[in-house]
């Protein structure tokens, strides 16, 4: 699910990028605020960073007496994607295990699919192997995918989510 959240930020310019004149002050906060967000990636509570919509305020400037670069209390709007239990998605498998897929939707990559939760469907080895069931649907791997979320795991030190899914229920399954 996509969410828009309004959030706090401390954006620190180095000294050598202060203009004198001030003017590139607030394209340099909003440069320095990008990279920052960029490289967060994602949090627990609020998912996967996607994107800075507005800038809603740039506080004061605070010098820091060791380096003297400036820090500057931000407050922006942003758009994250978290996944929640119960919710339906569509993923692309991106492999296809014996026991199993593993599917990618959006900026998650480790959505594992069992071959439990695939009622009717039936594993077929092979150099490309698929699982297939009686209609001929099948899954493979770069197919698309409708699933229902059972559960998610957020992962500290790779600082991502992984995510349980099921084709149990009506509409789920491969998408054409």
């Amino acid at each position: 699910m996509f969410l828009k959240v309004q959030l706090p930020w401390n954006v620190i310019i180095p000294a050598e990028n202060l203009d004198a004149k001030g003017l590139m002050l607030q394209r340099s906060i909003v440069v320095c605020l990008l990279d920052d967000f960029a490289k967060k990636r994602a949090t627990k509570d609020l998912g996967y960073y996607l994107a800075v919509s507005t800038l809603e305020s740039i506080g004061e400037g605070k010098v820091r007496p060791q380096t003297g670069d400036v820090l500057f209390p931000v407050v922006f709007s942003g758009i994250t994607f978290k996944i929640f239990r119960g919710e339906i998605l569509e993923g692309v498998v991106h492999k296809v295990l014996k026991h199993g897929v593993l599917l990618k939707c959006g900026p998650i990559e480790n959505i594992y699919l069992s071959s439990l939760k695939m009622p009717g469907y039936r594993y077929v080895p092979g150099e490309n192997p698929v699982f297939l069931n009686d209609k001929t649907s099948k899954i493979g791997k770069d197919v698309a995918v409708r699933f229902i979320v059972l559960g998610t795991k957020w992962l500290e030190a790779e600082r991502e989510f992984q995510a349980l899914v099921s084709l149990e229920g009506d509409y789920l399954g491969p998408v054409s």
